[in-house]
């Protein structure tokens, strides 16, 4: 089995794990949140995110449905962002935490994304070069949302570093660092490759080193848990997106081939 195929197995896997949280607790699972209480058929909403992450979650599970269940999942996440997630930027456009709430849905549509591209035996807006273009860049901004937010909200970045690294405000900073290079590299059209390689490293260790630990420890609180089911989310995307085959110029440069 290949590494393409373990990635999507996981991106699957976590979206079916996703879906069985949200209905084993009759509510939104942390990757939906959060839904103002007022939004008209909230408890309908949270079902329905529910349903949609274990139908496609298990629809990447196997070869033939996995290019519809990613496109379904890829559309479902853009339409949930732009209802729930794109209202903070327009609230508080200066306020660094609400690009990071939206980079981590950006993270996931570029995943679905790029596996529909590559799986799909169609050509269209969702996939070919120019498809793969956007969806990195995509996750380019992403994670430069992340990397910032390592620097802008360190007094609660660095107190999560592993108590038996030293200097845990350079960690803070080095893999906030990471994020944003991986990042622009991304957007740049710059060394994809590379660049999908680095950051799906950067969120692995942060999610083993940081939230695992937690994880064995139990007691999270509500927002740890939170955090920690985003992350493993975010990493099994991060390797859906480092295993695919990015285009082999930036989107600065036009190929001579645009939909192959």
């Amino acid at each position: 089995m290949d590494w393409k195929t373990v990635s999507r197995f996981a991106f699957g896997l976590t979206f079916v794990g996703v879906g069985a949280i949200g209905l084993i607790g009759s509510s939104f699972a942390p990757t939906w949140r959060p839904v103002p209480d007022g939004v008209p058929g909230r408890d309908l909403l949270a079902w329905l995110s529910s349903f949609v992450s274990l139908g496609c979650g298990a629809g990447l599970l196997l070869r033939r449905s996995a290019a519809p269940a990613a496109l379904v999942l890829a559309l479902f996440l853009a339409v949930w962002t732009l209802a729930f997630k794109m209202p903070f930027i327009v609230k508080a456009p200066l306020v660094e935490g609400s690009y990071q709430s939206n980079g981590e849905n950006w993270v996931l549509i570029a995943a679905a994304w790029v596996l529909y591209a590559e799986l799909s035996k169609r050509r269209n807006f969702w996939s070919g070069d120019r498809a793969l273009w956007l969806a990195y860049g995509l996750y380019g901004l992403g994670l430069i949302a992340f990397g910032l937010s390592h620097f802008f909200y360190l007094d609660l970045t660095a107190p999560l570093v592993p108590a038996w690294l030293p200097v845990p405000v350079f960690w803070a900073y080095a893999t906030g660092a990471i994020y944003t290079v991986c990042g622009l590299m991304l957007v740049a059209g710059l060394a994809l490759r590379p660049a999908a390689l680095g950051a799906a490293a950067n969120v692995t260790l942060i999610t083993v080193l940081v939230w695992g630990p937690m994880l064995i420890a139990g007691g999270l609180s509500a927002m740890h848990w939170q955090e920690t089911v985003v992350s493993v989310g975010l990493m099994a995307a991060s390797w859906a997106l480092a295993s695919g085959s990015p285009p082999a110029t930036g989107w600065l440069r036009r190929p001579s081939h645009p939909n192959r």
